[in-house]
């Protein structure tokens, strides 16, 4: 098959736009090529790597003519890293960037070029905001490895630092690397299924310093158990929780379902606002706390609630916007598919002495109509789906109960296009959507959207 381009074609390109994952974009005679480490305005040398039938891929060479928001990445292992992808772009620039890729999506897949979308609410400080770091080990020439995988692989890029995460997490990494081999505890290797330790997870409470410690085992005997729970106190002194996971599957899914207490207590108790959370070693809790109060504070907005309204929070997790919801709702009703989050977020109601918040255990698209035919009715309706968006049954279940105001969380502006043209299509008009920052660095943002029937 003849192509536009060959593979190994030498090309100097102009840079357009960028993708999703932060690769730049440029066209040769209408023919794209997706070019990683390049940006907008920019004249590059490129080398064609992969060239298919509508579409290809490029790896930069020189950059011939730099883009004035260029910057040098502060990361050392940024150029192979997959963690980060938006280093080299200046902060103010990634903003405005992540801006036009909503106004995009909200064109192009929503068709709704009439819907304002809003400057994205950015950091101050766009560093060392991550409170869960997710670190996987393996080994390399008989020495223990951790870092984070190379984009669209599984290898794994040794580091002993990572300015988005947090120092302890940082410390922990390094010192656990070099000690696991002093006490002959292989690190896991993926593709023999051998070894022990396959992650190091480490979950910390901004508002309360409390940390927590979980090692995600291949097996759950554990030989040094005991000198490994003294490193970890030794290093951080402030850790309140050593958990132990054990996941035996061969699977590349981080976590098993069997986790083990091995110091502390079995969850750390953090703070958004003024409502407290007990966070387990398997919760969903989001991992910028200083813009999850953002995030909430603006579908707080969004919802506009007076005290009178009886709101369902769909996809709602440990509970944590259910509970924001609840100090101004009259009542909310929280659904989610898995169980334990369900008694997490019970648990974390109690704990808040907030007896307005009722939990149930089930997809939404069942439980919402149950709902229904027990007689219950809803004002607002609070969507936040994961990144596949809302499930086309959920959808189906909203446009048949038409709840009058929704707001809807996305952590994925392409699907949340996509979803707010179906509500569109059955009567709801979107109002408006922010844009909110919580992965800095990311090519990844966060929007809240509001909607009326």
């Amino acid at each position: 098959m003849a192509y536009i381009v060959n593979k190994n074609d030498r090309l100097t390109v102009y840079v357009e736009d960028l993708t999703h994952d932060g690769s730049g974009v440029a066209k040769v005679d209408g023919y794209p090529l997706f070019i990683p480490n390049a940006l907008p305005g920019e004249e590059v040398e490129v080398q064609v790597m992969k060239p298919m039938k509508k579409y290809g891929f490029a790896k930069l060479i020189e950059v011939k003519k730099a883009s004035p928001d260029r910057v040098e990445p502060p990361c050392h292992v940024f150029w192979d890293c997959g963690g980060c992808q938006l280093q080299h772009l200046s902060y103010e620039a990634q903003l405005v960037q992540k801006r036009k890729t909503v106004r995009d999506v909200m064109d192009r897949i929503g068709k709704l070029p009439h819907v304002p979308v809003h400057p994205v609410k950015g950091m101050d400080n766009p560093w060392r905001y991550r409170n869960k770091s997710q670190i996987p080990f393996s080994e390399s020439n008989g020495e223990t490895i951790a870092g984070f995988y190379k984009t669209r692989t599984h290898d794994i890029v040794d580091t002993d630092v990572c300015i988005i995460q947090s120092e302890e997490a940082d410390e922990l990494m390094s010192t656990l690397k070099h000690k696991l081999h002093e006490l002959g505890i292989r690190a896991y290797d993926e593709i023999n299924h051998r070894g022990m330790l396959r992650h190091l997870v480490i979950r910390k409470a901004r508002a309360t310093g409390e940390l927590m410690v979980v090692l995600v085992t291949r097996t759950k005997k554990f030989p040094q158990k005991e000198a490994v729970i003294d490193v970890i106190k030794n290093v951080v002194p402030e850790v309140t929780s050593i958990m132990q996971n054990v996941n035996t599957q061969n699977t590349n899914v981080i976590f098993g379902e069997e986790t083990i207490l091995l110091y502390g207590k079995p969850y750390i108790v953090d703070t958004i606002g003024d409502i407290q959370f007990e966070i387990s070693a398997r919760s969903f809790y989001q991992i910028n706390p200083e813009q999850t109060e953002v995030l909430y504070g603006q579908a707080l907005e969004y919802a506009q609630l007076t005290g009178n309204e009886t709101v369902i929070d769909a996809y709602c997790g440990i509970g944590t916007i259910s509970l924001f919801l609840a100090k101004q709702a009259k009542e909310v009703y929280g659904v989610e598919i898995v169980p334990q989050a369900i008694e997490d977020a019970k648990r974390n109601a109690e704990l808040n002495a907030i007896d307005n918040a009722h939990f149930e255990a089930g997809p939404a698209e069942v439980v919402i109509p149950n709902w229904y035919a027990e007689g219950k009715r809803f004002d607002v309706l609070m969507v936040d789906p994961p990144r596949k968006g809302c499930d086309e049954k959920l959808l189906e279940t909203i446009l048949e109960y038409k709840p009058k105001r929704i707001v809807y969380v996305s952590c994925n502006p392409a699907t949340l296009a996509r979803d707010l043209r179906i509500l569109e299509e059955g009567g709801y008009r979107t109002q408006e959507v922010q844009p909110v920052e919580m992965f800095a660095q990311s090519s990844h943002v966060e929007c809240v959207a509001w909607l009326e029937i």
